[in-house]
């Protein structure tokens, strides 16, 4: 197997409507889970603290759900190259 099996998602704490709505307002091609409890942001260590709003972070997760990755700085306007260059660095075969 593969160490990375690539597939992308977001997620977010708002609710599965609110979701759906903006991902069909940008024609995503991916889904976004919804997280309104914030159980699984927190896990992530996401919202922590007083932080209720979650952190801009990327997780890559390798085949074995190992976190290979976390992106504590993301760029919104350079974000789809920076990890495109990780994904490679980490040996991601393009496709």
């Amino acid at each position: 197997m593969d160490k990375f099996q690539v597939a992308f998602f977001t997620a977010s704490c708002d609710d599965a409507e609110t979701n759906k709505k903006y991902a069909e307002s940008l024609k995503l091609d991916y889904p976004i889970l919804s997280d309104p409890g914030k159980k699984v942001a927190e896990a992530y260590g996401v919202v922590h603290g007083t932080r209720q709003v979650p952190e801009r972070w990327t997780f890559i997760i390798d085949a074995d759900g190992k976190v290979a990755v976390i992106d504590k700085e993301v760029n919104t306007k350079t974000h789809g190259s920076d990890v495109a260059t990780r994904l490679a660095e980490l040996g991601v075969p393009k496709k």
